[in-house]
């Protein structure tokens, strides 16, 4: 995931909901219990993990049975420590009490979700180390783990589990993302391993992403039990020797036997919290509701459309309209390079204020930024004794709408068609539009060259604005 183009904001669930799902995964819930059946006869290891004589009696404790109980009522004795769940009375006896941080399982949301934030770090962090069995295979004679065996670098590892993760949250984020959040296996395997100039995948490429996706097979089994994803694992049968017969028919088309996961709402805010601690800008809708409206139109310049209308409507739902209209209209002035972006989300916004809006629309009428969308605005919601725009104003609020959307979409085929029916409909617009008085006027009229398939009229448009660029001493 790269770091210089800001995220999508992410719409987040509130805070009491997401605490509610923490206090209900079933990691924390075990360990919390364990933290609260450990007592005076409760023992630990130098490392702080119960002593195998304990181990039957905590799984016994936490209704957990078969092989594998054990380890699951150590993993959650560990994130209860590592948490401050408890805490350990003496080294040396092993002993250990109740924790301070215990009590904040039954205080504030913000609180909850503090603990789980840590107990987050703790899976994530064995998620990152290899199979049991193959640390067991890499003891040296003293003891030691021969890192060098096992081909394994902690921080390599460590970065290529934060890298799915944070193509995840992108995949899930992005308003041209999957739907419903879900994502095939095989797709963030390759988003990590196949380059994106790469056409056909060779040989080597596809069997790096079949390893990965065996390690991120484990990796979501591991981080599904703390409430980051839900998993549907990958299909054993696809993991049998070729020379086994198939227990069953299966469908080889259906592409969720490779595995499917999907962050949950209580992993896109853990993720988020990790994004904003790594120092990476990672916007939630609602960020800016408590903001003056320069701050709400500049913000969502960059936000997708259904994005930059959810922060909007809490913007205004927090102000009266009249008032919210009047600012919005001040904030969306400007000669600078963003203003018609601005005033784009400053138009978008207003369509959101009901007619009582009305009198902060007409007072700006005779604006010369303003004035061409204040009518386009009042006409639209049929309102009378709306003055017809001067030649002069049509031609500034067109520059100023390509130039709008140029910044937010780039060359799209939407801006194309634009493009194309203004220089239709208007035969002489490009005589004309070089004298427009914008800040912006040579760069549209260039983008409107380079955009028009019609070779004699771009030529036509960018002689336009090489006239644009002297009247403007550029």
């Amino acid at each position: 995931m790269s770091d210089s183009s800001p995220l999508p904001p992410v719409r987040l669930h509130p805070e009491a909901e997401l605490a509610r799902d923490a206090l209900s995964t079933p990691l924390l819930t075990r360990a919390a219990r364990l933290a609260r059946w450990a007592g005076e006869d409760t023992r630990v290891d130098a490392g702080g993990g119960l002593v195998e004589e304990q181990l039957p009696a905590a799984a016994s404790e936490l209704g957990l049975s078969g092989d594998d109980a054990a380890a699951y009522a150590s993993e959650a004795w560990r994130v209860a420590l590592d948490t401050g769940l408890v805490e350990i009375l003496d080294e040396e006896e092993g002993t250990v009490t109740a924790g301070a941080d215990l009590a904040l399982l039954t205080g504030s949301p913000q609180d909850v979700l503090g603990v789980w934030l840590t107990a987050l770090e703790t899976v994530l962090a064995d998620a990152s180390v290899p199979d049991l069995d193959d640390l067991v295979d890499a003891l040296d004679e003293g003891g030691e783990v021969d890192l060098t065996s096992l081909d394994w670098d902690p921080q390599a590892e460590q970065e290529f589990l934060d890298g799915v993760l944070g193509n995840l949250y992108l995949l899930t984020v992005s308003e041209d993302g999957p739907g419903d959040g879900t994502v095939p296996l095989p797709v963030l395997a390759a988003s990590m391993i196949v380059p994106s100039d790469m056409g056909e995948p060779t040989n080597d490429v596809l069997e790096q992403v079949s390893d990965a996706m065996m390690r991120l097979d484990d990796q979501f089994r591991i981080l599904e039990p703390i409430g980051l994803v839900a998993y549907r694992p990958v299909d054993e049968a696809l993991m049998a020797d070729a020379d086994e017969e198939p227990a069953a028919v299966v469908d080889e088309t259906d592409v969720s036997r490779y595995g499917m996961v999907r962050l949950t709402p209580l992993g896109l805010y853990g993720l988020r919290s990790r994004l904003l601690e790594a120092g990476i800008a990672a916007p939630a809708v609602g960020d800016l509701a408590d903001k003056g409206a320069d701050a709400l139109l500049d913000g969502t310049a960059v936000f997708p459309p259904s994005a930059a209308q959810a922060e909007t409507e809490q913007w205004l739902a927090r102000r009266e309209p009249l008032a919210a209209a009047r600012e919005l209209l001040g904030a969306a002035r400007g000669g600078d390079q963003g203003a018609p972006l601005r005033r784009l989300r400053c138009q978008q916004a207003l369509s959101l204020v009901g007619t009582v809006a009305e009198p902060a629309l007409r007072e700006v009428l005779d604006d010369p930024e303003l004035g061409g969308l204040a009518r386009v605005w009042l006409v639209e919601r049929g309102f009378e004794d709306v003055p017809a725009p001067s030649q002069d104003m049509v031609f500034w609020l067109t520059v100023d709408t390509i130039a709008a959307q140029l910044a937010a979409e780039g060359n799209s085929e939407e801006l194309q068609g634009l493009v194309e029916g203004l220089a239709q409909q208007h035969g002489g617009f490009f005589a004309a539009a070089w004298r427009v008085d914008h800040p912006a006027t040579a760069d549209v009229l260039e983008a409107m060259g380079r955009l028009h398939p019609d070779k004699k009229v771009a030529k036509e448009a960018r002689k336009a604005a090489f006239k644009a660029r002297s009247q403007q001493g550029g």
